[in-house]
């Protein structure tokens, strides 16, 4: 067994050993791998929504699997498969130059395609199981692949069989979207209107929306090759409309959103008015111009992020008597 380091292998840049470590290029390598090493497994696409709380006592698979390919169309639609290891930000590229509608809303989310369904990607009013089709995923014990459809997914707000009675038990290799050759505008997220209505755009192109969301999250997210982050840590928390009409009773200016019969409760707001927004503890911080997302301020240790993660959590509770729950996947 040779120990290997994941710094270079997650965006928040702490250190953690993992038994060994294999990049995959193809679906044969996973195979071999399966052959050679035993399990446990982990696998990690971009790095990008883990947190490394220790190390790992296991092989850690690096999804590498590469590639963007026109597998169907007709007069409206076109199915394009992508490898599981490919950029998300690069196949929202090149959607647009295609001109392809459908994935622009969620331009510049850091990670890699395989993982997008697992945490149901969503950003600006859009989540990435509106276009998806399918995906094509291998078995970590058996090492038989299984092909999963949109229903089988089981899709929630950040959320999929793949964060709960499938959890690591797959890689995914392939996925396969739906894109629209009809131009479908979203602009129902009210800092998209604004920033458009500020550079006196009416009738916005996918290149020119895609241009605005990214600026927007340039401008609010710190850049994970500067400060090490995976975004947002935690999710919105959802409730029920009795519990939003108390807390609106003792602070009228919470932040919330319908969410079918429920509320969604903003949680950088209770985040925020906790006082936690530039909070710092042990080389770890809440970023100072975003309440939802921590940072390293220094640390080598996922362990002291996690701490102020369930710090967080805990006076989160005590005070508003709701629990936030991470985004990110804690491993260790």
């Amino acid at each position: 067994m040779n120990t290997a380091s994941l710094q270079a292998f997650n965006t928040f840049g702490v250190d953690a050993q993992c038994s060994n470590l294999i990049k995959i290029y193809s679906e044969q390598d996973i195979y071999d791998t399966l052959l050679t090493y035993g399990a446990p497994y982990k696998v990690i696409g971009g790095g990008s929504n883990i947190l490394l709380a220790g190390n790992i006592d296991a092989t850690v698979l690096i999804n590498e699997i590469k590639g963007i390919q026109v597998v169907d169309e007709d007069e409206k639609h076109v199915l394009v498969t992508v490898g599981g290891g490919e950029n998300w930000h690069n196949l929202v590229l090149w959607s647009i130059s295609h001109n392809l509608s459908g994935l622009q809303n969620l331009s510049l989310i850091p990670g890699s395609v395989g993982a997008a369904p697992i945490q149901n990607i969503g950003a600006y009013g859009v989540e990435q199981s509106q276009c998806f089709h399918s995906l094509r995923a291998i078995s970590l014990t058996t090492g038989l692949t299984k092909v999963y459809y949109k229903e089988d997914c089981k899709f929630g707000y950040r959320d999929s069989i793949f964060k709960k009675v499938d959890a690591g038990k797959y890689i995914v290799t392939h996925v396969t979207y739906m894109l629209s050759k009809e131009v479908d505008i979203n602009v129902s997220y009210g800092a998209i209107r604004t920033e458009l209505t500020n550079r006196n755009i009416e009738m916005p192109t996918l290149k020119q929306i895609s241009d605005v969301i990214c600026d927007i999250r340039v401008s609010k997210l710190p850049d994970p090759l500067v400060v090490g982050n995976a975004g947002s840590f935690f999710k919105n928390p959802v409730v029920a409309e009795e519990v939003y009409e108390s807390l609106l009773e003792k602070y009228p200016e919470i932040v919330a959103f319908p969410f079918g019969d429920l509320m969604k409760l903003s949680a950088g707001w209770l985040i925020d008015r906790a006082g936690w927004k530039g909070h710092s503890q042990n080389g770890a911080a809440v970023y100072k111009n975003h309440a939802l997302v921590l940072v390293n301020d220094g640390t080598t240790s996922g362990g002291d992020i996690w701490q102020l993660a369930m710090d967080i959590q805990a006076d989160v509770k005590a005070k508003y008597g709701v629990e936030i729950m991470p985004e990110v996947n804690v491993w260790g």
